[in-house]
């Protein structure tokens, strides 16, 4: 009796994002402070984002906090998308102790881009910036001190973007650093 191999599946489709129009006073209140600089106030799975432009991201973050009570700044991260001319998607996370909220600032970015840093709105966007640098090599114009923060110094290279191998750069940094072969 011979053994039947399992039938290889095709791959599922990615997942399609649909989002939902955002309505109510805030999404209201960004779109006409910053017209056409906000062009997308929208929500996924109930929780809202809005999309701005690039160099509009700082003012955006600012008004959030100074009138519209985004007193906390959680997490900044990125997306990377090779194929896209804006290669990054740069994601800011507020919340609102007093409206107990949370929102989602997104902005497109390409690989040579420099955004600006947002550490004179959030201090502790300092180590944010650092550690998005430090895994996806976006460089935020006007960071204070914008080194590696999780890997070292000597490291070659940016571990979470998608064209990089982070085999191959452990790999050479173990050799290259404790000369011996990693055990990866």
């Amino acid at each position: 009796m011979s053994e039947q191999q399992p039938s290889k599946a095709a791959p599922k489709p990615a997942a399609v994002m649909e989002s939902q129009p955002w309505a109510g006073e805030l999404p209201e209140n960004l779109r006409t402070q910053f017209s056409e600089d906000v062009p997308e106030t929208s929500q996924y799975a109930g929780q809202p984002y809005v999309v701005c432009k690039p160099d509009a991201a700082v003012a955006v973050l600012r008004y959030l906090k100074e009138r519209e009570q985004f007193d906390a700044l959680v997490d900044i991260t990125a997306v990377d998308y090779p194929s896209r001319e804006a290669r990054f998607e740069l994601i800011y996370i507020v919340y609102s102790h007093a409206r107990n909220q949370r929102l989602r600032v997104k902005t497109s970015i390409g690989a040579a881009s420099r955004p600006r840093t947002l550490t004179a709105v959030f201090t502790g966007a300092n180590w944010l910036e650092r550690e998005v640098y430090d895994m996806f090599g976006i460089v935020f114009d006007g960071h204070p001190g914008l080194h590696r923060i999780l890997l070292p110094e000597e490291w070659t290279g940016f571990p979470l973007r998608k064209d990089s191998s982070i085999l191959g750069m452990d790999q050479a940094w173990v050799k290259d650093n404790l000369g011996i072969e990693s055990g990866q």
